[in-house]
Order: C-alpha cells, then sequence, then structure tokens
C-alpha cells in the first residue's frame, strides 16, 4: 500500500483595495468564484458521501488576510451582480444575433452563478471558516506559506527570510486557530547551506515551528524539472506553459526516488522532511500536450464573451484558432472529466505497483487555481478522483501530516538547490528584465533591519516600524518578477512593485536617528493610510521582535 498526498498550493498576491479590473480585487474575487467555492462545494459533497479527501492545502497567508477581510464579500457580490446581468443581457443578444446554440449555455451559467451565491450567502462569506471546519475534524489540512510569497533564497538577509516564515507561521494559527506543521515554500524554491555559512532554508524552518516541505523532483536527483514558463497569460503560473516532460528512468529511480519524504534537518535540530513531486502523476495535469486539460471538450479559457466575462466554447482542438471554437457541452465534459479521474487512479494504482519497495508516498502538487479556474472541469476530476481511490486498491489517500505521522522514519537527503520553475532554478525571478528589483530590494532590506532595533523602543516609531514591515514584506513577493519575466502586464508588476518599496522608503526615513518631529509626524499619517489600503499581518511587529531576538544586532565598534 502506498501513500498518495495531492497538495493544492492556493496564492495571489496583495490584491484587495488597488483596484478592480483586470488586476485589483476581480483577480481574487474570481479565484474565489471559479476555485475556491467550487472546490468547498465539491469537498462538502465528498464529506456527505462519506469519501475521504484529506487534501493537503497551502493557503498563503496574504491570500487568507484577504478572504477573511470584510471587504472581500462586498467585491465578491459585486462580481457576482456583474456576472449575472451579463447572462441576462446575453440572452436577447444571443437571440438577435442567431447563436440560438449558445443559449443553453447561458442559462446553464445563470444557474450555476446563483448556486455558488447561495453557497457564499450560507457560509456568511466566511471561506476559512469552512476549511477549518473541515480541518479540525481531520477532512483536511490547511498548511501555511512564507507571509508574502517571497523567493526565500534570493532574499538578502537571513532576517528577511525568518521574518517571512515567522510571519507566515503565527497569522495561519490566527486564522486558522491552529499552528501549521507544513510550508508551502514559495515557487518550491529551495537554498541548502552554502560554504561560507548561510543555512539552508530548512533550519529557517525548523527554527520558526514548520516539520516540512516540498521541493520538485529534481532537487531530490530524481527527474528532471517540470518547470518551464514562456508566453503564459498573468497568474497560469504552472499551467498552459511550456513543459519539460521527462520521465523518470528505472535506473534513476533506484538512485534516488521522488517516492520517499526525505529528512533534510541536521540530526542537532528539529525533524524537517521534504516531500518531492512525483513526475509521472504530475505530467498528466501539467504538460501541456499530455495533460488532460487540453482535452477538446473542456471548456476554453481564452475564448471570453465581452462584456461580462461568459465562456461559452470549448477547446475544439490544441491548434483550433479561437474564431473556430465551437460551443461548450457541460454533459460531455463532465463524463470526460469521471474518464480521466479513472486514468489518474489507475496511474497511481501502476506508480504504486511499480515502485514496491522503493518508496511509500506518491506527492502531486498543483497550484489550487489550475483546477476550476484554468481547467474549469478540474474540480469534479479531483472529486471522482476521490472517489475512485476509495474503490480502488494499492494505493491510499492522505494528508501530508498523516503520512508522516504513520512514518516517522525516512531516508535523509541533501537537496540541491533550485524551485519548479523554469529551467528548475531561480532564471524565472533573477534575470535581466528582473534584475533592478532585487538591486532595489537589497538595500531596502539593509536599511530595514538597521533601524528596526532602535526605533522599536520608542513608542511613536513602533506603529512606523510595524507599516514598514508590512511594505518590505509586500515588496518582496515573488508574483512582481514573475509576472515581469512573462511579458504578461509588466508595467502593473513593476508599479505594485516600486509602490511597495517607495512606501516602506518614506516610512525608513523617519525611523533614521537625525529625522526630524515633522518627518516622522508625517510618517505616522501614512502608516494610518497605509494600514487602510494593506490592511494585512497586524501582528507583525511580534514578528519582528523575535526576528531580532534570534539576530541581535552587533554591538557598535
Amino acid at each position: 500500500m502506498m501513500d498518495f498526498v495531492l497538495t493544492l498550493h492556493s496564492h495571489l498576491p496583495y490584491v484587495l483595495h488597488h483596484g478592480r479590473w483586470p488586476h485589483g480585487s476581480d483577480w481574487l474575487c474570481e479565484a474565489a468564484l471559479d476555485t475556491y467555492l467550487p472546490l468547498i462545494e465539491e469537498l462538502r459533497a465528498l464529506d456527505r458521501e462519506g469519501v475521504a479527501a484529506p487534501i493537503t492545502l497551502g493557503v498563503t497567508p496574504v491570500l487568507a488576510n484577504q478572504l477573511a477581510h470584510p471587504d472581500f464579500a462586498t467585491e465578491l457580490e459585486h462580481l457576482l451582480d456583474e456576472r449575472l446581468n451579463a447572462c441576462v443581457k446575453a440572452e436577447p443578444e444571443l437571440a438577435r444575433a442567431g447563436e440560438q446554440a449558445l443559449l443553453p449555455l447561458v442559462a446553464y451559467w445563470r444557474q450555476r452563478l446563483e448556486r455558488l451565491r447561495d453557497l457564499f450567502r450560507g457560509l456568511d462569506g466566511d471561506l476559512l471558516a469552512v476549511l477549518r471546519d473541515l480541518s479540525e475534524r481531520g477532512q483536511l489540512e490547511v498548511i501555511g506559506s512564507a507571509a508574502t510569497h517571497g523567493y526565500l533564497p534570493l532574499l538578502a538577509r537571513e532576517e528577511s527570510i525568518r521574518l517571512q516564515l515567522h510571519v507566515g507561521f503565527h497569522e495561519h494559527g490566527r486564522l486558522f486557530g491552529r499552528a501549521p506543521r507544513g510550508c508551502w515554500l514559495p515557487e518550491c524554491a529551495y537554498r541548502p547551506e552554502d560554504p561560507v555559512g548561510r543555512p539552508g532554508i530548512e533550519e529557517h524552518l525548523a527554527a520558526v515551528g514548520f516539520e516540512f516541505f516540498f521541493v520538485d523532483s529534481h532537487l531530490a536527483a530524481a527527474g528532471t524539472p517540470l518547470g518551464g514558463y514562456h508566453d503564459v497569460p498573468l497568474g497560469v503560473e504552472r499551467f498552459d506553459a511550456e513543459r519539460h516532460d521527462v520521465l523518470v528512468t528505472r535506473r534513476s529511480v533506484i538512485e534516488r526516488t521522488p517516492y520517499w519524504a526525505y529528512r533534510v534537518s541536521p540530526s542537532d535540530q528539529r525533524d524537517v522532511r521534504a516531500f518531492v513531486r512525483d513526475p509521472r502523476s504530475s505530467m498528466q495535469v501539467w504538460s501541456r500536450d499530455r495533460g488532460y486539460p487540453g482535452d477538446e471538450w473542456y471548456l476554453e479559457f481564452h475564448k471570453i464573451r465581452w462584456p461580462g466575462g461568459l465562456k461559452l466554447w470549448r477547446v475544439t482542438g490544441p491548434r483550433t484558432d479561437l474564431g473556430d471554437k465551437q460551443s461548450y457541452d457541460p454533459d460531455t465534459a463532465a463524463h470526460r472529466a469521471r474518464e480521466h479521474a479513472r486514468h489518474f487512479v489507475s496511474l497511481l494504482e501502476t506508480v504504486a505497483s511499480d515502485q514496491q519497495d522503493a518508496g511509500d508516498v506518491i506527492v502531486a502538487p498543483f497550484d489550487t487555481e489550475l483546477f476550476g479556474h484554468w481547467w474549469f472541469e478540474g474540480i469534479a476530476f479531483l472529486g471522482h478522483v476521490y472517489r475512485g481511490l476509495a474503490r480502488g486498491r494499492g494505493v491510499r489517500a492522505i494528508s501530508a501530516a498523516a503520512h508522516l505521522d504513520t512514518h516517522p522514519r525516512s531516508p535523509g537527503i541533501r537537496l540541491a538547490e533550485g524551485s519548479w520553475g523554469a529551467n528548475g532554478d531561480h532564471s524565472m525571478w533573477l534575470n535581466d528584465d528582473t534584475r533592478w528589483t532585487w538591486d532595489r530590494l537589497r538595500p531596502l532590506e539593509e536599511r530595514f533591519w538597521t533601524l528596526v532595533p532602535r526605533a522599536l523602543a520608542s513608542a511613536q516609531t513602533r506603529p512606523i516600524v510595524g507599516q514598514a514591515a508590512r511594505s518590505l514584506l509586500l515588496a518582496q513577493s515573488s508574483d512582481w518578477q514573475f509576472i515581469i519575466s512573462t511579458g504578461a502586464v509588466v508595467d502593473y508588476a513593476e508599479r505594485r512593485f516600486r509602490e511597495h518599496c517607495t512606501d516602506a522608503e518614506e516610512l525608513l526615513a523617519a525611523l533614521e536617528p537625525t529625522a526630524s518631529a515633522d518627518v516622522v509626524e508625517q510618517a505616522a499619517r501614512r502608516v494610518e493610510e497605509l494600514q487602510k489600503r494593506d490592511d494585512v499581518f497586524p501582528d507583525v511587529l511580534q514578528s519582528v521582535e523575535a526576528v531580532l531576538a534570534s539576530y541581535p544586532p552587533a554591538e557598535p565598534q
């Protein structure tokens, strides 16, 4: 019997109070409407059926803060009204245009949107409460992440890495009612201990309290990078991009398999383990050419009816022009999702049979937003996978933490440096187009950690330290470099990055020993403004102080 750990990583940068369409709150609300609500709907259905679906669900603190904010419910209701109004207007317009074949699809969308609106209102707009409930009953495991999805290996100061993780750990406890055991490393980006003495990422995880994380297969020398980003639209991340789909050979499996949760922590520290992505099962979803989402009967993501954002067409074919897309058939698509789920379960059973004594866990990690948003039928697919596993043999669905509890011993390993991005390295985030962002971040980090110790001692400047920390964390989000590297809406990413850097720089100016009373007073007013706009991490000062306790400033010479 082999365990199967499905891990979904949920993340969006902070977009509340930064406009609506297309990269403001609508971005967040579309993810909720297309993915988070349908996933909750499916999990509750499986729970009623008595089918175990122990997904290991990562929710980044910056996303959780947005979902918990009262303004999120208002924004989602606004988007729902827009979509439902689009349905009302579309019917007569399509009829006049002689496109009667699309009319049933408008009715399909209207019924779906009304159902999801009723679900949202029935939850009192509190998506996190459902996840807390499922987690408390053992139906789901919610894991944490770094505060704003900062790309940890490239941060200049160890204190910055520790702050991202410390805020992430404690925000998770605040919002979900319990400390997270697992951590989703942003972009699965990992750095081992280096020759000059910088600790490996696992040491920071252990110090904060995390017990496990996830890496791509090539970091464990078990395969080749599955990552690769080229010509991708905003937010698509690891789907719909060119892949390097190379299966693990029998010889490499024997030498270093992805089917263990490896111990990576030094013997004198708290045990930390790394789960490794399985290339075989992951490829069936990620691959552009061989993955399920490219099936001709599935909903076409890129052809949208405006205004209103209705999607009425199917993929039709891998090279079919948007103008030649055929109308969507929900019933046929639902049938294909069941068939693909059956194939996926069969594949997992084959992997388990092939490995026998060469491993004990199959790990398939994906971005949550792939399911439902990019691959519309993906949520239904997941439900059928768990139903199939409940009926099958040889594979047990389990959460990551439960696997560790039942398998306390595992091989040790030294992981290579890298990520699950393009080329398996850091190049998606550090390249000729993004180097300037790191050139601006590094001195900002140095200045922050230099000025903060003294400023924390003053009641007048403590709030300024807290908001400067929030702005620094928001500037560190890996999303900005990712968007710049893809070439999609570069101006938006650059504007957001510069905005948060400028905010932090202006606040830090008030922490300088030579700052005048006017400068401090002006910064205090700016704090009030930013607290309303960037309303995240209310306890960030506690994390700053905890980090400084671990990294006390050097005594002046």
